[in-house]
């Protein structure tokens, strides 16, 4: 049924309106754009998105801008370099990384390496360190830059061509062993402690530990020990590293704290080692959402200049519209198809798109770069980064893996593999790149590095002279700190008498003792805690050393009226991180790598449930290893059965074996404060006097019990890890050795007592503070026999301790048994161990320590069943001792229950 003639007269009546009113609105748009910029246009918005909300007008949220570049062509910054010579550079550093890779992988065939990453990213770095990258000599100290771990040969590339680095090293990529030294996989300043600031593998690592670098950095300036306001965070990640938890899970504390010092930079190439990181969607836009959500400033860097004259010629939006539309997956296609499936599957899709591409010639079409091969394009990218201020700024640059490789991976799925080239491949790269290297010379893949005094080498000694220093570099110049006085321990040594206290409220206890050396030591302590102050008995603090706030504290705290009030304060000094361990992980890094980045030592001391240490963030902790890291990570509440109640997911019985898997961390298992005392002052003089790269792991629970006074001369023991603290008085005709640790050496105390008087046993009881520090002592005794098999044999320190008598030993602790079992080649004789393996359970400790048999009646059991296997007593006596014991033979095994 057709319309009346009067209607269908309004209707175009009514269109004719509306385009007028839409054409005014533009018009009035521009005028506000000419005359008030920018910042009156966004004023302007959102008074009229209040307004339109106001009257009821619901208006759909859209986290995304159209899939084109941030930065319009007009409100680009100019590009201030020499873009020829740059070109050069980049070509050079290219086939270096190229060539580092392909002779590595002849040399030794399997040896690895990684060409495509930084194929793809070449002028994400090559733009950054020309132009804004700072180093170690600029004011404020420079930058501190994570760089992508994969494209470590493109970082060691340049490094070449600034004449920091040998042929010799070049050629022994990944083959550091070898003589003239090597380079290492990726960055880890473990292994080349004066190149690389921080490792980057485990990919996400590098994004989250950015963040709270970044927030480390105000917190120095803030409390007025280090100026950073003129240092930036740089991290440079991949696309589908934002796969990885780590990578996004803090990105908005990074806003929260206004760090407009933290740039992020993601290599947008679209694909991850086995194909397209997003298929069947647009990872770039993706990200875009994520980061303007947490209120990051987002600058997209998709399309290269030779796009924008076709853009401009877009008048109907027709084009912007295929490019949302297009997923990843086919733009990946479009990379290595040519340019007549580029214009059949792109172009051609509809008329308006179609008008456009005709203008272009096959040549053409492939010479339409991504945004993040485009030298001007990512200038104007970082520039406008540099100059955002109150939120933290990321730019998604989109790129094409393998990006120059041609038929050797370029754009394909296996690129990230692609670690050889024939000499097909190699004459392809040289020709693209037009690198001078002979036919002759091209198939041993040389390494090029132009003449000392080439405008090339010139420039760019010239640029990283003005930008502060060449980067990565890792610099040491902090002074040692002075040693706190010795009568700051005194109350440690002395004990409480009978009054019973925790090992946790021992070391909170040194930890404000050290912060009340206002003078001395104490500015230099940061505590660091996941928001369980208060299950450590740590809210004191809150009030008398306030809770670090970038902004203050601009409410009135529900307890401001009791002593221990919840203090917010710009110059605070506890760092309070909330329910993250990985981020409260990422600020002891940073603290404690502080020494090198900023020249300043500090000394954190991050507590946490023992649990939710090791097992949860070890990769971290491993990262913390290979950055050197100095400083105490001190396990709460640890132990399977000193946690009374929590259960399962709580109670640890394994940290302290994870902790043997770390070469320099020290760790401890102290039973009483005279211990800690002892362990936390020789790791102040060893980290801070001494400078030595070691970190400390000690576990603390949350058990009363009244703590001695320290025996005399027992400190040595104490640092190596074992010593006598209560030898045996009786005169019995049988005696064992009973060695424990932690809270199970009370314990050991009781079996010690009940032994004697029930059983007419002698017992020495050991404190075994250290399982790892034995055992790194018998490793290293072993090793130095074997290697000087003319000299007198040296005698590990466990056995110099309990002799060469076969005593019978009994190890027990609130750890797994491969704990103590790992130190049974230094014994004078196989001792029993008892631990804790199996999962934890909910009840008292009485009833734990029951359940995982390590309580006084199953160490002296140990000690009979010892004596029975020397038959120094008959095995029968062992069936009456279960009985008086009370032990119950047919419990369930705590291994497998």
């Amino acid at each position: 049924m057709s319309k009346p003639a009067d209607e269908i007269a309004k209707t175009a009546e009514e269109m004719e309106i509306e385009a007028t009113e839409t054409r005014e609105w533009l018009e009035a748009l521009d005028y506000v754009i000419a005359e008030g910029g920018s910042e009156r246009v966004r004023r302007l918005f959102t008074r009229l998105h209040r307004h339109a909300l106001k009257k009821g007008v619901q208006i759909p949220y859209a986290a995304n801008t159209p899939y084109i570049n941030t930065i319009a062509p007009q409100d680009q910054a100019e590009f201030p370099g020499d873009f020829e010579v740059e070109v050069r550079l980049k070509s050079y550093i290219r086939w270096n990384a190229m060539a580092m890779v392909v002779r590595a992988n002849r040399e030794e065939d399997g040896i690895g390496g990684h060409i495509s990453t930084f194929a793809s990213a070449t002028t994400l770095y090559e733009v950054a360190l020309n132009h804004f990258i700072r180093g170690k000599g600029a004011d404020g100290g420079g930058d501190l830059v994570f760089f992508q771990g994969h494209a470590a040969p493109g970082i060691y590339a340049r490094a070449f061509l600034e004449g920091r680095l040998t042929v010799r090293q070049l050629e022994n990529f990944r083959r550091e062993l070898q003589p003239g030294k090597g380079l290492s996989s990726y960055p880890h300043p473990w292994l080349m402690p004066s190149f690389w600031e921080f490792p980057t593998v485990s990919m996400g690592l590098g994004p989250i530990m950015a963040i709270y670098q970044a927030r480390f950095n105000r917190y120095l300036e803030d409390r007025g020990i280090q100026d950073t306001s003129e240092s930036r965070v740089w991290a440079f990640l991949g696309d589908g590293e934002t796969d990885e938890p780590e990578s996004l899970g803090a990105i908005s504390l990074a806003t929260r704290e206004q760090l407009d010092n933290l740039i992020f930079v993601i290599n947008c190439n679209l694909q991850r080692l086995d194909g397209p990181v997003r298929g069947n969607g647009k990872i770039i836009q993706e990200l875009e959402r994520v980061f303007r959500g947490a209120g990051w400033n987002v600058i997209k860097v998709i399309w290269g200049r030779t796009w924008d004259p076709l853009l401009e010629m877009d008048e109907t939006g027709a084009l912007v519209e295929l490019m949302n539309t297009t997923v990843d997956g086919q733009w990946q296609k479009f990379s290595v198809a040519g340019p007549e499936y580029f214009r059949k599957h792109f172009w051609n899709q509809n008329s308006e798109v179609k008008r456009i591409g005709d203008t272009l010639t096959d040549e053409q079409l492939t010479q339409l770069k991504r945004g993040g091969h485009d030298t001007y394009k990512m200038y104007a990218a970082y520039q406008a980064a540099i100059e955002n201020q109150g939120s933290p700024s990321v730019i998604l640059a989109k790129t094409v893996k393998g990006y120059g490789l041609g038929e050797a991976g370029e754009g394909k799925n296996i690129t990230h593999q692609q670690k050889k080239l024939n000499l097909e491949e190699l004459l392809h790269f040289r020709e693209r790149f037009d690198i001078p290297i002979s036919d002759e010379e091209l198939a041993s893949a040389p390494f090029f590095r132009p003449a000392e005094d080439s405008p090339e080498i010139i420039y760019l000694t010239e640029r990283r002279k003005e930008l502060g220093g060449f980067v990565p570099s890792r610099v040491v110049e902090a002074q040692p700190l002075e040693m706190p006085p010795e009568d700051l321990f005194d109350e440690f040594i002395k004990g409480t008498g009978d009054r019973p206290v925790t090992t946790t409220m021992a070391i909170v206890r040194v930890i404000a003792r050290l912060l009340r050396e206002k003078e001395g030591i104490g500015k230099h302590v940061v505590p660091i805690i996941p928001d369980e102050a208060r299950t450590f008995g740590m809210e004191a603090l809150f009030s008398q050393f306030g809770i670090y706030s970038h902004v203050g504290q601009l409410y009135e705290p529900t307890d401001a009226g009791s002593l221990m009030f919840y203090r917010e304060a710009i110059r605070g000094q506890i760092i309070e991180e909330g329910i993250t361990e990985a981020g409260s992980i990422s600020s002891f890094i940073a603290a404690g790598t502080s020494y090198a980045s900023h020249g300043v030592n500090m000394i954190p001391f991050f507590i946490f449930y023992s649990m939710f240490g090791f097992q949860r963030v070890g990769d971290l902790i491993w990262a913390a290893a290979d950055m050197r890291c100095r400083g105490f990570l001190v396990g709460g509440t640890a132990g399977r059965t000193t946690l009374a109640g929590e259960g399962l997911q709580h109670q640890d019985g394994n940290s302290h074996l994870l902790a043997c898997t770390v070469p320099n961390l020290i760790a401890y298992d102290p039973a009483f404060a005279f211990e800690i005392g002892v362990i936390v002052r020789e790791g102040i003089r060893r980290m801070y006097e001494n400078c030595e790269d070691v970190f400390y792991y000690l576990t603390v629970e949350n058990e009363s019990y009244p703590m001695p006074e320290m025996p005399e001369g027992v400190e040595e023991g104490i640092l190596k890890g074992l010593y006598c603290y209560r030898p045996s008085r009786s005169r019995a005709k049988h005696r064992v050795q009973l060695l424990a640790s932690g809270a199970i050496l009370n314990q050991a105390l009781s079996a010690q007592k009940l032994l004697s008087e029930r059983f007419n046993i002698a017992s020495d009881v050991w404190s075994a503070t250290s399982f790892k520090e034995l055992h790194r002592d018998g490793m290293e005794t072993d090793r130095w026999n074997m290697l000087h098999p003319g000299e007198k044999p040296r005698v590990a320190y466990i056995r110099q301790c309990l002799g060469e008598d076969p005593v019978p030993i009994v190890i027990a602790s609130d750890y797994v048994k491969a704990l103590p079992n790992s130190l049974v080649r230094w014994m004078p004789g196989v001792p029993v161990t008892l631990g804790t393996d199996g999962f934890g359970r909910s009840e008292s400790r009485e009833a734990l320590r029951d359940f995982f048999e390590v309580d006084s009646r199953f160490i002296a059991l140990g000690a009979l069943t010892a004596l029975a296997g020397q038959k120094k007593i008959k095995r029968g006596r062992l069936e009456k001792a279960i009985k008086e014991l009370d032990i119950n033979p047919s419990k369930p095994n705590p291994l497998t229950a």
